[in-house]
């Protein structure tokens, strides 16, 4: 099995609330590449679904290291923050997802053919 099968695995078993196993399938997937963002994404938000927010948190770190454009990293990392009782930081990330929302449409305001 390759990463992407790894992951596709992954989405099924948190599909089927089996937590533990996704957890289990997105790790293998991130051995085989560790800057996976798909895996990590639904790594952070399977760990957010069992309540284990500080592991959310961790991987939500990685996760904008590798992807830093991606505005739903960022939304939830603030929201794993704000469940852990951390407004600050929850906010300081939610201000850094606006920005890149706000910059991404006015890039396709300026070209909506890049859209």
């Amino acid at each position: 099995m390759n990463k992407e099968d790894h992951y596709n695995e992954g989405m099924e078993l948190f599909a089927q609330d089996k937590l533990e196993e996704a957890v289990a399938a997105y790790l293998r997937a991130l051995e085989e590449d560790p800057n996976h963002a798909d895996a990590l994404h639904a790594l952070a938000m399977t760990y957010a679904h069992q309540e284990k927010f500080d592991q959310a948190i961790e991987v939500g770190k990685r996760l904008i290291e590798v992807a830093p454009d991606d505005e739903l990293a960022y939304t939830s990392l603030s929201i794993f923050y704000q469940k852990q009782g951390l407004i600050a930081e929850a906010e300081q990330i939610a201000a850094k997802a606006r920005t890149l929302s706000w910059k991404r449409e006015l890039r396709e305001h300026k070209d909506p053919d890049k859209s």
